[in-house]
């Protein structure tokens, strides 16, 4: 019984490596076509830019759902979604598929996986269609800012998660608010095998799966494309994900301490800020894997 606990932890860990490695895997394709958020990477207004998005996007939330139009929220949501699997698709087709037959096969795959998502989010899918643009996501902006701006970034959010989580707690009252939506915006992991996404009452108290903010797989993430793709020694070859050095594997170790600490807190039953955890454990193990490759932090 005890272990049985633990798992949707377990679980939720998994999720949160596949977003890494699947963005590790994306990072040389997207670099191949030129899919980048910004033109200098070096430049640290790059990460103000990102916080000033995220602060404009968190009022415009919150205006809809006062106005009681909560479907623009899913209209933006889902062309997000359709444009971010057509970036990810396009990037992996253009390796072996000529353009007219990429574009194609890309706008089929982007259009009805989303049509899927539509008609049918049960947590396996949000948890799919999560999985593939967080790390798309996280692959584009790690690949678009240099390790100074991806490092104010992270430390940016993490400051603002833990005032909007426990000081303001407006992070809190938005996430409540979009919950019923059933949004690809969360990862999702069952406490039990006969849990339904679709059936899900949010108004109990005791929650049947545990869910995590897409953002706190995203963000650490960041870093470790970041460091992965700015860092130029202490690679290393694996199957499938390619070229990984000892600063990125250091970030995602440092994640998942992080994300061990935060995991303790949260079996205390209360709502928590991941950023400050899996953002502050994600930046130690750069440091510290940094260190141990020889290469300078910044």
């Amino acid at each position: 019984m005890k272990l049985a606990r633990y798992i949707p932890f377990i679980g939720m860990a998994f999720l949160l490596l596949l977003v890494q490695l699947v963005a590790l895997a994306l990072s040389e394709p997207f670099e191949e076509n030129e899919f980048k958020a910004f033109s200098n990477p070096e430049a640290t207004s790059n990460a103000l830019y990102w916080i000033g998005i995220v602060l404009l996007f968190t009022l415009f939330i919150f205006i809809v759902i006062k106005l009681n139009k909560r479907w623009i929220i899913q209209l933006v949501i889902f062309l997000t979604v359709v444009s971010t699997f057509y970036y990810v698709f396009f990037a992996l087709f253009s390796r072996f598929l000529p353009l007219e037959t990429n574009f194609l096969l890309t706008l089929i795959l982007s259009i009805g996986l989303t049509a899927i998502l539509y008609k049918f989010p049960e947590w396996y899918v949000i948890d799919f269609v999560g999985i593939v643009i967080g790390a798309g996501a996280s692959s584009i902006f790690g690949i678009s800012l240099a390790i100074k701006p991806a490092l104010v970034l992270l430390i940016l959010l993490a400051v603002y998660d833990y005032i909007a989580v426990y000081r303001t707690k407006h992070m809190v009252a938005l996430a409540e608010g979009v919950m019923d939506l059933r949004l690809p915006i969360l990862l999702v992991f069952p406490k039990h095998p006969k849990y339904s996404f679709l059936t899900e009452k949010f108004d109990k108290q005791e929650r049947e799966a545990f869910f995590m903010g897409l953002g706190d797989a995203v963000i650490p993430t960041v870093l470790v494309i970041s460091a992965n793709t700015f860092i130029k020694t202490g690679y290393y070859i694996f199957p499938l994900i390619g070229k990984l050095n000892v600063p990125a594997i250091g970030t995602i170790l440092g994640t998942f301490l992080g994300f061990a600490v935060l995991m303790g807190f949260v079996l205390k039953g209360k709502p928590q800020a991941g950023l400050p955890f899996l953002n502050g454990g994600a930046i130690l193990g750069f440091v510290i894997g940094s260190l141990a490759a020889g290469s300078s932090i910044f």
